[in-house]
């Protein structure tokens, strides 16, 4: 009975072919049992073509209904072998693409981290604007270092002030009044102080002034004079000659014991000089600039009988 009933199949199959050739095939599955055990197997599938491409139709007929089993499978299976060919070179394709991706994103990410490694490592050193800063520090640093140095040994090169002598050219006592009217004795006098400035500087040139001289008798001021301002060299020396001028100086009670004849002192008179010179050096432009005072003072006694006449003041003075 199968067997009859496969070869109505292949004559369908024989007369149904030439009549549909572009139409699908489709296959009827039926249970098949096996009669010579007598026992119920597993339900086997046999696919019966309803319409089938053109063939060859005594071929199809000497087929067996296995081989036309498998056979009309086989398209099937090709079918599904290259669409599972296919759907694998998709899946390898995706997978590569994914694995492409994935290294791009491990090549990305190692950057990443190289670069973060870097930033930290060059955030760990001294950045590069520091440099700059750095470098200016060290500059100042080395400049303060220096002037320093400069300074303190500009320090020890202090000038030296000499007193050589006084000369005086007039001195004249007179009756008179002064501003306010009060009668009382008034002085003129005129004197020439010489001085030597050496300066013992070796690597700087000093700037000079000084305060007033003062020439004064029993604390009242009767002539002054000032030095005027002058540039001394490195390692050099000179003389500086100072003018004293006292015109009609009032005395009041201080002018009692002087004695005058004719206007002129007769005994001798004491007097005091004092002031104060002031050096200033340039060592470093005007970064290092020390500065340097002498204080002088010297006891002098004004002879009448040595008018014009210079009187020493090398032991008679004191410097501060």
């Amino acid at each position: 009975m199968s067997s009859t009933h496969h070869a109505k199949t292949d004559s369908e199959v024989t007369s149904l072919a030439p009549s549909s050739p572009n139409r699908p095939v489709y296959y009827v599955q039926s249970p098949s049992r096996d009669s010579h055990d007598g026992e119920k197997t597993t339900n086997s599938f046999h696919s019966t073509p309803i319409l089938s491409p053109m063939g060859s139709p005594g071929r199809q007929s000497r087929d067996s209904s296995s081989t036309r089993y498998s056979g009309s499978l086989k398209p099937s299976t090709h079918k599904s072998s290259t669409n599972g060919s296919r759907s694998s070179s998709s899946r390898h394709h995706q997978h590569r693409h994914r694995k492409g991706e994935k290294q791009q994103w491990n090549e990305f990410d190692a950057i990443e981290e190289e670069g973060l490694l870097d930033d930290d490592g060059y955030r760990k050193g001294l950045p590069r604007r520091c440099y700059f800063l750095a470098f200016v520090v060290g500059f100042f640093v080395l400049f303060t270092f220096f002037s320093l140095i400069l300074w303190g040994a500009s320090r020890n090169q202090k000038p030296v002030v000499t007193m050589r002598s006084i000369s005086f050219n007039e001195f004249g006592i007179q009756a008179g009044m002064d501003s306010s009217g009060v009668a009382t004795e008034m002085v003129s006098m005129n004197s020439t102080v010489k001085m030597r400035f050496r300066n013992t500087g070796t690597f700087f040139g000093v700037h000079v002034t000084s305060t007033p001289l003062v020439l004064s008798f029993s604390q009242l001021t009767v002539a002054t004079g000032s030095v005027k301002k002058f540039y001394q060299r490195r390692k050099s020396q000179r003389t500086v000659a100072v003018t004293l001028i006292g015109s009609k100086i009032p005395l009041y009670g201080g002018g009692a014991d002087l004695i005058s004849k004719e206007g002129k002192p007769v005994a001798a008179v004491s007097l005091v000089l004092d002031f104060k010179v002031r050096a200033r050096a340039y060592v470093l432009g005007r970064v290092v600039k020390p500065k340097f005072y002498n204080t002088v003072q010297c006891s002098v006694v004004m002879d009448p009988k040595k008018m014009n006449v210079p009187i020493s003041l090398q032991k008679s003075c004191t410097y501060l």
